[in-house]
């Protein structure tokens, strides 16, 4: 099957509907969004995700996208670890932290998986 738009690949689906969760919980806590440096460091951290796959998609070569994606996934280490700090903040629950961790986790996985695939396609 060949992917046609970048909103076609699963993981930038996954990754917009995280980075939308991660905006409502912003949102929905005065103090995390009256903490105007950190809540723009943890919305940005989740929008690079979606956005570097996209750009990477949009590149000319598999080597380009691959790099692209591994950015994204380094994006998504940075935003679990961002989710430490909001959590010892009491930004969000323990609740909110898990499930947010998980999504997060299952995003950097689909990214794994599909440079996994471009690099062996590669050879």
């Amino acid at each position: 099957m060949k992917i046609h738009r970048f909103e076609e690949i699963k993981a930038w689906r996954e990754a917009r509907s995280l980075t939308k969760s991660v905006y409502d919980c912003v949102k929905t806590n005065r103090q995390f969004g009256s903490d105007y440096r950190f809540s723009g460091q943890i919305q940005s951290a989740a929008v690079s995700i979606m956005s570097n796959i996209a750009e990477g998609f949009s590149r000319r070569t598999r080597k380009e996208f691959t790099q692209f994606l591994f950015v994204a996934k380094g994006s998504a280490a940075e935003l679990q670890s961002q989710l430490y700090v909001a959590l010892d903040q009491a930004y969000i629950s323990q609740q909110q932290f898990d499930e947010l961790y998980a999504r997060s986790d299952e995003v950097a996985r689909l990214i794994s998986g599909f440079i996994q695939y471009l690099l062996t396609e590669q050879t």
